[in-house]
């Protein structure tokens, strides 16, 4: 167990060793913009997929969590990959390899029947449980204002008028739901015609509607028929309240200083436009 490897720690590959000994690395799918290293492994026959974190990476915890809580109406499916070993402490997890082409990139990106099996899955996942939680506004809003606060390239001007509005909204109880917090084709697979969904390093309990900001900044925009076959499949829409609004502007400003600190251009480039968007509309 060599290549592949030498971003994980000794305590992770001394856990590896014991969950999967003379594994071998197939494909690194790791992303790059983010200290989590994806490792494809072969295993006594048999295929999985390793998450590591790194020293601040907070995303395997949330995905541990999330296949111990939230997937079981998806892996009683095969429609998720199915835990095999995890250690949140050394951040840490292995699942089973889920077969399946990724959808972003591929031509089930434009195919109406993807998103109404994606909407079927979604309504599964936040139809589980729900709570009530009085802070999730104010502390929402918080956030926004540090991104603002930061090191980013808004223009002052749009900062100003950002950091007035977001200070005007009011802040009521909100429902929150499982979700899994990056909706959209790069987390969809598609095998034989089915759609399953991987990784879940940003799910948290959350308002429904949060999981549509990712889709509708960018598929629904360059096609109303994936919305509406979204819709078909989820069953209701969630974005008919003014907190819809609220998420928009918070994912905008958020996009823009992520990317901003990580060097993505593009996606940058998309959260500027999705400022400009969102306050538009307001």
């Amino acid at each position: 167990m060599a290549s592949g490897l030498a971003n994980l720690s000794a305590r992770q590959l001394g856990l590896l060793n014991r969950w999967l000994p003379g594994a071998e690395v197939e494909r690194d799918h790791s992303w790059g913009l983010v200290q989590t290293t994806v490792l494809e492994m072969t295993f006594a026959g048999a295929r999985f997929i390793v998450k590591a974190g790194g020293d601040d990476d907070h995303h395997v915890e949330r995905e541990l969590n999330a296949h111990l809580n939230w997937l079981s109406p998806w892996t009683r499916l095969g429609r998720a990959p199915i835990l095999a070993h995890g250690d949140a402490a050394a951040k840490l997890l292995v699942t089973r390899y889920l077969p399946g082409e990724l959808v972003l990139g591929s031509h089930h990106a434009d195919a109406p029947v993807t998103y109404r099996q994606a909407g079927e899955l979604l309504a599964l996942l936040h139809a589980q449980t729900g709570v009530t939680d009085d802070d999730y506004e104010r502390r929402e809003n918080a956030k926004s204002l540090t991104w603002l606060s930061g090191a980013h390239r808004i223009a002052s001007r749009t900062v100003d008028r950002l950091r007035a509005e977001i200070t005007s909204w009011p802040t009521p109880a909100a429902l929150l739901v499982p979700t899994h917090g990056d909706w959209q084709p790069r987390n969809w697979l598609v095998h034989n015609g089915t759609v399953s969904i991987i990784d879940f390093g940003r799910a948290s309990m959350r308002p429904a509607y949060t999981d549509f900001t990712r889709m509708s900044a960018l598929d629904f925009r360059r096609d109303s028929r994936l919305e509406s076959a979204f819709l078909d499949g989820y069953g209701a829409d969630p974005r008919q309240t003014s907190a819809w609004h609220r998420t928009r502007v918070r994912e905008a400003v958020g996009t823009a200083g992520w990317a901003y600190r990580v060097g993505d251009e593009a996606f940058e480039a998309q959260g500027h436009r999705m400022i400009a968007e969102a306050l538009a509309a307001s």
